[in-house]
C-alpha cells in the first residue's frame, strides 16, 4: 500500500476537502458538502465522513452551525510582522505593535497583577535576585469575536512600580514608549518560538480544542545597557496567525 492509501479513509477525505478550500473551490463563507454527500462520494460510511469534517474544524478552517452542516471560516490569519511591529519608528510613534499586524479592530482584556514573584526563569533573565520581584500584567487579544493571543508580561518592580507603565492603560506607543520616557528604551529584542499542544487553560481563554497546537513566544526586551527590562511569555492560537519575517541578508 502507498503511503497515501495508508492514512485512516476519514484523512483522506479531509486531505480532498483542504485541497479544494486551498485551491479556492470553496471559498470564506462556503457551505461544504454534508455527510451524506461525502460518505457517498467516497463510498464511506456516514460517519467516517463526518469524522473528516470534524477533523477540519479541529483544524480551524471549517466551523459547524448548528442544523446548518459545515463552512469555511472567513476568518483571515493575522500576519505577524515580526520584526516591524517591534522597531521603535512604530512604537515611538504612539501606535500599538498589534496595528503592525492587522487593521482590524482589536478588543484586548487586561488584568494587572501587580507585583508578583517571577517564574525561576524569568527572574533570573531579568535580574531580580533571590525574592524575584516583579511586576506583571495579563493581556487577551480578540479579534472578530476570536480569541487570538494570550499574553503575561514581567518587569522589574522597582523599575516601572508607580509609574504608567505600572497602569492598565498605558497610552501611546504601550509599554515600550512609556519605558522610553523613564529613561530605560528597549533598543535589542530577542524571541524564542515553539510549538505544542495547549494546556487546558491555554484551550479555554483561546477557545480551542485540544488538539489544535499554540504557538508560544517568549520576547525579551534589552535596554541599552544590556539589562533585560521585560519578559512577555505569548500563547497564540496557531490557526490565526502568520508568522513573517522580512530582513535583508
Amino acid at each position: 500500500m502507498t503511503g497515501g492509501q495508508k492514512r485512516p479513509k476519514y484523512r483522506r477525505i479531509a486531505d480532498a476537502l483542504r485541497a479544494q478550500i486551498d485551491a479556492g473551490e470553496y471559498g470564506p463563507g462556503d457551505r461544504l458538502p454534508g455527510e451524506n454527500p461525502l460518505a457517498a462520494e467516497h463510498g464511506v460510511a456516514a460517519m467516517t465522513a463526518r469524522q473528516a469534517l470534524n477533523a477540519l474544524k479541529n483544524e480551524g478552517l471549517v466551523e459547524a452551525r448548528k442544523g446548518a452542516g459545515f463552512y469555511v471560516r472567513s476568518f483571515k490569519p493575522i500576519r505577524r510582522r515580526s520584526i516591524a511591529r517591534l522597531s521603535r519608528e512604530h512604537w515611538g510613534s504612539g501606535a500599538t505593535i498589534f496595528s503592525a499586524d492587522d487593521a482590524r479592530e482589536l478588543t484586548v482584556e487586561a488584568s494587572l497583577l501587580g507585583e508578583v514573584t517571577a517564574p525561576e526563569p524569568i527572574a533570573r533573565v531579568l535580574d531580580l535576585g533571590e525574592a524575584g520581584s516583579s511586576f506583571a500584567r495579563t493581556r487577551r487579544f480578540i479579534v472578530e469575536d476570536r480569541p487570538v493571543l494570550l499574553s503575561t508580561s514581567y518587569m522589574p518592580y522597582d523599575l516601572v512600580a508607580g509609574t504608567p507603565v505600572a497602569e492598565v492603560e498605558t497610552g501611546p506607543g504601550g509599554t515600550y514608549a512609556r519605558l522610553a520616557d523613564l529613561g530605560h528604551a528597549p533598543v535589542h529584542f530577542r524571541e524564542e518560538v515553539r510549538v505544542r499542544a495547549p494546556s487546558a487553560e491555554d484551550a479555554a481563554r483561546l477557545r480551542l480544542s485540544a488538539d489544535t497546537p499554540v504557538i508560544k513566544i517568549v520576547r525579551t526586551a534589552y535596554e541599552a545597557t544590556g539589562r533585560a527590562i521585560e519578559v512577555n511569555e505569548m500563547t497564540l492560537d496557531s490557526l490565526a496567525y502568520v508568522l513573517e519575517y522580512d530582513f535583508d541578508a
